[in-house]
């Protein structure tokens, strides 16, 4: 039928741009999704929660594509907005703004290079490899050809010019380099990351119920040996292994090549490896739902099936299909109605995160913590407070990478220590922007002459929690600030109101 339509579009005269055709293919896999999203509702009894109301659904992508929250100009167009496909408008305009691209370079650097920055001796690349990163994603480059170019990378000194105001020279590498570059611990990355495979556990010996051997592990390090014949010797053993793909075939090196890393990388990205399309879908589907299909997500093994095994073949086709475009993936993904439920339990059928019969309450990232604090109280940043070459920084989101920076479990496991809450309810950040005297936001609140208090409070709301207040909260709070609050001033209990809303569980989570 789709091929029918496209042949009567061209026989009509009738051209039909890319967008269009795009939106069809994201149409069809959205409903792939819930097809079999539904089949598990169906068979476990469960009745699903209901749709998202509007505001729920602009904060939540907002959150998940750009990594911040909307301003406030924003969530008053998308609620004023009558079309009823302002969703799919809206997601379309999100992945092609400045702030995905920022956001998207901060989680494959998290992903990629995860222990750089606690380690001054590898900062270094950092500034190098997030402006190759933002090249490749501002570029449109596909993801296959992304990870290609960074495994076969011949350069792999890390590059420290880093000048603020001054363009960063791009490089990946610090991939390389954050790694030691130990063929064993830059082997256990790439099998995590990009095939979802556990390699490692089989690295210094044999597992009796375990897939993977201790050979193969060095087999697969062998492709990471430095320049040479593609072998290497399992440590305390004189055993010499040849570089093997996880398929049990040797590699035959690329004709001219110096190493084994190019034969790895087509081998790696190949539409027919089983692993490479399955890994990045399941770790696309974890960064929106806060559970994957195979969960943890870097445990694609026997023992740990996926929840939904039609559904992650079928994405892993669609995704190769589409030559492996990640773009494509986060649209269809969010145009589904799974993608589109709200977070609110109405029934206990759904306590099963692997049902995907709610969405998952996820806690915020450090970076998405900060930068949503920071939309909503009007703070800017310069360039230099960004600069991770700065060992005794002292800037704002320093002190936030110090406080929040324990996200070793995944979002929807994340928990808020005792020093985390204090810093936001007396943290000098959080004080200055609900100070009525320092605040941006707060003072253009307060000092606007054409607002009324109620109008004030639900200004605040919007800064704050993407939504306007509830009846009963705006007829307390508007009492509570008239009142003067408990310094007898209507304009430091507004603050006070905006101090609540930061502090708030809806602000701090993606709900």
């Amino acid at each position: 039928m789709k091929r029918l339509m496209v042949l009567v579009l061209v026989l009509t005269g009738v051209t039909a741009g890319a967008g269009q055709l795009r939106a069809d293919d994201v149409a069809d896999l959205a409903a792939t999704i819930d097809q079999r999203i539904s089949a598990g509702w169906e068979a476990g009894h469960v009745v699903p929660a209901p749709e998202t109301d509007d505001a729920e659904f602009l904060r939540r992508v907002y959150l998940h594509l750009t990594g911040k929250i909307p301003r406030v100009s924003e969530v008053r167009a998308f609620l004023d907005n009558p079309s009823s496909n302002k969703r799919r408008e809206l997601v379309d305009e999100l992945l092609e703004s400045p702030a995905f691209i920022v956001n998207f370079t901060s989680v494959w650097r998290s992903l990629m290079i995860p222990d750089a920055e606690a380690d001054p001796q590898f900062a270094g690349g950092i500034p190098a490899f997030e402006a190759w990163l933002r090249k490749q994603l501002t570029n449109d480059v596909r993801y296959d050809v992304m990870v290609r170019e960074l495994l076969t990378a011949t350069d792999t000194q890390p590059r420290l010019n880093f000048t603020p105001g001054m363009p960063v020279e791009s490089s990946p590498a610090a991939y390389f380099q954050s790694k030691q570059d130990k063929p064993e611990v830059i082997a256990a990355g790439v099998s995590r990351l990009f095939l979802g495979v556990r390699l490692e556990c089989a690295q210094c010996h044999d597992h009796p119920f375990a897939k993977w051997q201790q050979k193969d592990f060095w087999q697969f390090a062998a492709f990471f040996d430095g320049p040479g014949s593609g072998k290497t010797m399992i440590p305390e053993t004189k055993q010499i292994v040849e570089a093997t793909y996880l398929s049990g075939e040797k590699a035959v090196p690329i004709p001219g090549a110096s190493n084994y890393r190019d034969a790895f990388g087509d081998w790696l990205t190949s539409r027919e490896n089983p692993y490479f399309a399955r890994a990045a879908v399941n770790r696309m589907w974890y960064h929106l739902f806060g559970t994957g299909l195979v969960d943890p997500v870097d445990d694609f093994d026997e023992n740990n099936p996926p929840s939904h095994p039609e559904l992650l073949d079928e994405l892993a086709e669609e995704f190769a299909a589409h030559d492996f475009d990640i773009k494509f993936l986060l649209r269809s993904m969010v145009a589904s109605r799974a993608y589109q439920l709200t977070s609110r339990q109405t029934d206990d059928s759904q306590s099963d995160p692997r049902l995907y019969a709610k969405m998952a309450i996820q806690g915020l990232t450090t970076e998405q913590l900060f930068d949503s604090l920071a939309e909503a109280t009007g703070f800017f940043e310069s360039n230099a407070d960004r600069n991770p070459l700065n060992i005794n920084d002292s800037s704002e989101r320093a002190k936030f990478r110090q406080l929040f920076g324990n996200e070793a479990g995944g979002p929807v496991d994340a928990e808020t220590t005792i020093l985390q809450a204090l810093a936001l309810m007396n943290g000098e950040f959080v004080e200055t922007a609900t100070d009525v005297e320092q605040s941006t936001t707060l003072t253009a609140v307060a000092e606007s002459p054409f607002l009324d208090t109620p109008e004030r409070i639900r200004t605040l709301f919007l800064a704050a929690l993407s939504r306007y207040p509830s009846g009963p909260e705006l007829e307390k709070m508007v009492a509570y600030v008239d009142s003067g609050g408990s310094a007898d001033d209507p304009k430091t209990a507004l603050g006070d109101v905006f101090w609540a809303l930061l502090n708030s569980s809806e602000f701090i989570l993606n709900h």
